[in-house]
């Protein structure tokens, strides 16, 4: 029986965060934060599913990094060599002179494609990383 009554928790987090999430409810036109809230764990919730899914999906990865980091490309190509199979493109922009986006456009079995993500946003220089994904229906 799933329990549909609203509980009441607390979060603490730094006063710049909370500033700058409370821009981010306002200006998307949430009525409050626990709204806000809601949709961040169901978004977290679903991305989490494709983790333990067989299912092939297909989306993206997109990392934000400083080049001047020692060892970062070379590590960041290790692991999409080791992993050229999910991978089919990328795209790499120079925002300024130590910063460069990469977007990497993959496809396979979703454990497999986070397992990638995981791998290229936890190195050391990678400042974000954001894994995109979506269900590829089977023919």
């Amino acid at each position: 029986m799933e329990d549909s009554t609203l509980k009441r928790f607390g979060v603490s987090m730094e006063g710049h965060l909370l500033r700058k999430f409370d821009h981010l409810v306002q200006q998307k036109g949430y009525e409050n934060r626990s709204e806000a809230v809601r949709d961040l764990v169901r978004d977290a919730l679903i991305q989490q599913s494709w983790e333990e899914e067989e299912q092939i999906v297909a989306g993206s990865i997109l990392l934000f990094y400083n080049h001047h980091q020692r060892n970062l490309l070379d590590e960041l190509t290790k692991v999409q060599h080791d992993m050229h199979d999910f991978i089919l493109a990328t795209t790499h922009f120079h925002l300024d002179h130590a910063s460069c986006l990469e977007l990497i456009v993959v496809k396979g079995k979703a454990k497999d494609i986070q397992q990638l993500s995981n791998k290229l946003t936890s190195l050391k220089g990678v400042g974000y990383g954001k894994f995109t994904v979506a269900p590829v229906e089977q023919v």
